[in-house]
């Protein structure tokens, strides 16, 4: 199978200290753009699924136009899969976009209970925020029921958290995740990449898609995000 995985892109993040050099609306064209070039290389490799492991807007501040954007590209990859988990940014509560936009028909948006979907060859297990905060969850309960498949899981939270914010955020083990048994777990929150850091690592943290502070490392969105 093919996939691309990413996370953490914060649509109309507000950039307060951008706002006074009027480069604020700049950077978010310029996310809009590589978002664009997501969308294009799917389309481009015939990739079969695309996995968006939370905050892919900000709740406080996206605009209409933007989630417009956002499901008009989609509609343009209607042979690819979409999964998305509701981050603590994003998360899927009644006035949220989540919750009262029409996505486009190949869109699947996770809730707080955990789900599992089946397809021909792979099963995509996965849960979201459906508050800004989640001081916990049932992941270490999920158990896989068909191991001749490709199993995934898809979350957003904090690995192994000991500060009292990190633990307002899905707080989540690295070692009870690899005792799951799933071929790949595919997270969301922490934005730097956390790949090939190990030896056939399974859990990963995309990164952010494009750097969102100055205290980003900046990278492009093909450095980490494609896989197979």
């Amino acid at each position: 199978m093919k996939f691309v995985h990413i996370a953490d892109v914060h649509f109309d993040r507000p950039y307060s200290v951008l706002e006074g050099r009027n480069l604020s609306e700049q950077r978010r064209i310029e996310l809009r753009n590589s978002f664009k070039k997501v969308i294009e290389y799917i389309k481009e490799n015939s990739v079969e699924y695309l996995f968006i492991c939370g905050d892919l807007y900000e709740h406080e501040y996206v605009k209409s136009s933007t989630i417009d954007y956002i499901n008009k590209l989609f509609e343009t990859i209607p042979m690819t899969k979409i999964y998305i988990i509701p981050g603590n940014h994003d998360p899927y509560i009644k006035n949220s976009y989540y919750f009262r936009n029409q996505w486009a028909k190949n869109v699947k948006i996770f809730k707080e209970e955990i789900e599992k979907v089946e397809n021909e060859n792979v099963c995509i297990y996965g849960f979201g925020f459906e508050d800004f905060y989640m001081k916990s969850s049932k992941y270490n309960e999920i158990k896989i029921e068909d191991n001749n498949k490709i199993n995934i899981l898809l979350a957003h939270g904090a690995l192994e958290g000991s500060k009292n914010d990190e633990m307002l955020y899905n707080p989540m083990s690295k070692t009870i995740l690899k005792t799951l048994g799933f071929d790949y777990i595919a997270l969301g929150h922490i934005h730097k990449r956390s790949y090939n850091e190990e030896e056939n690592q399974k859990v990963v943290y995309p990164g952010s898609l494009a750097s969102l502070g100055f205290d980003e490392l900046r990278t492009t969105w093909n450095d980490s995000w494609r896989n197979k």
